[in-house]
């Protein structure tokens, strides 16, 4: 297991802004829980207040489930670019689903996706990511706030 400090998220973070700032999104959609603070933080470094969210449900801990569940009620009135965010493509499961489902019910919208890390056995390869990982992330916002 890997410790992911905010230090190393900061930096990254800075990282993955230089690179999708040239896109010029319309909003940024946060995956929850894992893409929630990757996606505040994209959206203050992109100046951007279209920030949305949506929810999933692959993993009770570490244990995969057999199905994902996707739960959304995101608005694309008017939008043309969205950044989807998460923190891990790890077995590309849940970034797959939500891009594929993204894309058929929005045929209009051009859908990227960002994450802090990605895995090579993810079936998913995000459109930008900054770091491979090749063990599990036990990220600062995971460890940091458990009592």
């Amino acid at each position: 297991m890997k410790y992911y400090s905010y230090d190393e998220f900061r930096k990254d973070t800075k990282q993955l802004l230089e690179s999708v700032k040239p896109l010029q999104v319309d909003m940024v959609l946060g995956i929850a829980r894992g893409g929630l603070t990757l996606a505040h933080a994209l959206s203050e470094g992109l100046e951007l207040r279209n920030v949305q969210t949506l929810r999933t449900e692959l993993y009770d801990e570490q244990i995969k489930r057999k199905q994902i569940t996707i739960y959304s009620t995101c608005s694309f009135k008017n939008i043309k670019k969205v950044l989807v965010v998460d923190d891990i493509a790890d077995s590309g499961d849940t970034l797959k689903a939500v891009m594929e489902e993204l894309i058929l019910q929005n045929p209009s919208v051009e859908f990227v996706s960002a994450t802090l890390f990605y895995k090579k056995t993810s079936v998913y390869e995000p459109t930008f990511w900054v770091q491979e990982a090749d063990e599990w992330i036990e990220f600062f916002w995971e460890k940091d706030f458990s009592f």
